[in-house]
């Protein structure tokens, strides 16, 4: 199972923009960003659901295990509720992705804004392009998770599968349950990378609004709840 945190772009600030004839490139980076924060919502809202799924499977998953195979039926209708969480949590990763590619394009516009920065803002020019770095080792680290976490959604349904099967050796069984704790390792080292990578851009953006004179305030961080990573048990009888 996942359960772990994860950070998300700074929640959105408030800035009154002034009432001139147009607006200064500071200006329009600012709405991008804080476009790019809006497009992040519905990764946010599949956090907390996602979580709520992953302790679900795992409830069913310690209910199996607990069964002999003299109770067979048992195990594989509940193997089979088992999988269709497994398929909800692939939906919520699906919105998830496509959430984190939204902001990331709307954030992209900010880039050539950038080259509108004279020497005197060359402090803010300096900050901007370090922020466009991080937005992108971010985006990255994404990526690397949702595959790390992609693939241990396929070792799950694969598991289910096997559970449904009579003639499964308790062999086979600890050999699935030890790849999918594995990857289930690699998917939190993927979140951590993510993680450091949002807090480093967080902070960031923060910098750039000083720096352009920007008079922002800021909300909380929306962040999802944080739990242990529970792996599920290799003892299967």
């Amino acid at each position: 199972m996942r359960f772990t945190k994860i950070f998300s772009l700074l929640a959105a600030t408030i800035f009154i923009l002034s009432a001139c004839s147009g607006q200064s490139a500071s200006e329009k980076i600012y709405e991008h960003l804080e476009k790019a924060v809006s497009l992040e919502d519905k990764f946010r809202e599949q956090q907390e659901p996602l979580m709520k799924l992953e302790e679900q499977e795992q409830q069913l998953y310690n209910q199996i295990i607990d069964l002999s195979m003299d109770e067979f039926d048992q195990i594989k209708e509940l193997s089979k509720e088992a999988a269709a969480l497994v398929e909800e949590r692939a939906e919520k990763l699906e919105l998830e992705k496509e959430s984190i590619d939204a902001a990331k394009e709307e954030f992209d516009k900010i880039k050539p804004l950038i080259d509108d920065f004279g020497e005197e803002k060359a402090e803010a020019k300096k900050i901007a392009e370090q922020l466009v770095e991080t937005m992108n080792k971010r985006y990255n680290a994404y990526q690397d998770l949702y595959k790390a976490y992609q693939k241990a959604l396929n070792l799950d349904k694969e598991l289910y599968k096997m559970l449904q099967q009579k003639d499964l050796t308790q062999e086979e069984l600890q050999q699935q349950v030890k790849s999918i704790n594995e990857s289930y390792s690699a998917v939190i080292e993927a979140n951590k990378q993510f993680n450091k990578y949002t807090q480093e851009y967080n902070e960031l953006k923060k910098q750039f609004y000083e720096a352009v004179g920007l008079d922002v305030a800021y909300e909380n961080s929306a962040e999802s709840k944080s739990k242990d990573n529970k792996n599920k048990s290799e003892e299967a009888e």
